[in-house]
């Protein structure tokens, strides 16, 4: 081979291999995420992202534990789920490989909150676990009176709020894991605390209330008593605070003194919890069906019919929604019509409320698996800068092709 051709491949090589550096180097910048880091979301509990959601029900991966799994929350690139084998596991979002798994007490039902790389989880052996978000070492542990069963913890202000089974509201300082203070109700918490504006919001179980608590001191502010277990965890927005019960009404109460706004009765127990985004309320009942419903006066905008009960609670996001249902599907409707745009088939039942981040959803199913539905995070932005190679392998090139006729010609 002469050494003109030996240059040119190496060029070629060249080439290829700054592309593909480059390639690698430019995915789009983790600041600009809407990470999905606590149950529905945030603390707001509103379920609704600015990420794009996916509109094709594409594999991405699925990662098998084997083991029932909580709803998922997402964060600086990685998955996190508890489960019924005791674990926190933390994956990797874009390849679903393990990164660690932590071994706590009991059953993991409580979804993950991510908060200032620490995670924070609830247990069924009655403890409250704060860990190493990135390499899951135990950082402390509070002791509860009770179960922490469903209720998902809420992180604000350097305090960590959780419901517990022993009919208890505890808050915690997110450093240190010491009490701060603690609410006794009269009924088993299995909600999720919602604290906004200084005030915590959160269902009980046997007592059939929805509670706002002042944040600071744990002191009641008011209470609202439905007529069935409140499992659903509340959703506040605009002033107002959304919840279902399984008295199988979804409730709107005035935030900041609980009167009734209005409430609309579904044909069954409602212990999803409502999703809130542009005017409109999402929901799902036990009755199969996914709700629509204005915010403003609780009127049926539309409901799409599922073939199993719908306990997950919604995710929203650009003009869609998805929900997951007993059917054994993950469902993504368009939110404004309600008109399906398309539907995943899982092993088993879907409990999992679906976590979605830049154009993936993650969501877990009864058949023991974790699945990420949608494209890739990991694809990069396309940059200007990538032309450089391109443009430096064509001058060489050119330069070479003209050195090369030149000595031809003069040969």
């Amino acid at each position: 081979m002469s050494k003109g051709a030996v240059s040119i491949l190496m060029l070629f090589f060249l080439m290829v291999g700054t592309l593909t550096i480059a390639y690698r180097i430019q995915p789009a910048s983790a600041a600009t995420v809407d990470w999905w880091p606590t149950f529905h979301h945030d603390t707001n509990r509103t379920g609704a992202s600015t990420s794009t959601g996916p509109n094709t029900d594409q594999t991405l991966w699925e990662h098998s534990a084997n083991v029932d799994l909580s709803s998922p929350a997402v964060s600086d690139g990685l998955v996190y789920v508890g489960s019924n084998d005791s674990r926190v596991y933390c994956l990797n979002a874009n390849t679903g490989a393990v990164v660690w798994t932590y071994l706590t007490g009991g059953i993991v039902y409580s979804s993950p909150t991510v908060v200032g790389g620490f995670l924070y989880v609830g247990s069924l052996d009655d403890d409250v676990y704060c860990l190493n978000a990135a390499n899951g070492s135990l950082v402390w542990l509070y002791p509860t009176g009770g179960n922490v069963g469903d209720s998902s913890p809420a992180v604000v202000g350097g305090l960590v709020y959780v419901g517990s089974h022993d009919d208890s509201v505890y808050c915690v300082n997110a450093t240190s894991g010491t009490l701060v203070w603690r609410y006794v109700g009269s009924g088993e918490v299995d909600a999720s605390p919602t604290v906004v504006g200084g005030f915590v919001y959160v269902g009980s179980y046997n007592d059939e209330k929805v509670y706002c608590l002042n944040a600071a001191t744990g002191a009641l502010v008011w209470g609202y008593t439905t007529r069935g277990f409140v499992d659903s965890s509340p959703a506040v927005s605009g002033g107002f605070v959304y919840v279902g019960s399984d008295d199988w009404k979804v409730y709107c109460l005035n935030a900041a003194t609980g009167a009734l706004v209005w409430s609309y009765l579904t044909g069954s127990y409602v212990g999803s919890s409502p999703a809130v985004a542009d005017g409109m309320v999402y929901v799902g009942s036990e009755n199969n069906n996914v709700y629509c419903l204005n915010a403003a006066d609780g009127s049926v905008v539309w409901h799409y019919a599922t073939h199993g009960a719908v306990i997950s609670s919604p995710a929203v996001a650009s003009g869609l929604v998805y929900v997951g249902s007993s059917d054994d599907n993950v469902y993504c409707l368009n939110a404004a019509t309600g008109k399906l745009v398309w539907s995943y088939k899982t092993g088993d039942e879907v409990y999992s409320s679906p976590a979605v981040v830049n154009g993936v959803l993650y969501v877990a199913s009864t058949d023991g698996k974790i699945y990420a539905i949608g494209v890739s995070t990991a694809t990069p932005e396309f940059s200007v800068y990538l032309l450089l190679p391109l443009f430096m392998m064509a001058t060489l090139l050119a330069a070479f092709v003209f050195r090369r006729k030149r000595n031809v010609r003069t040969q």
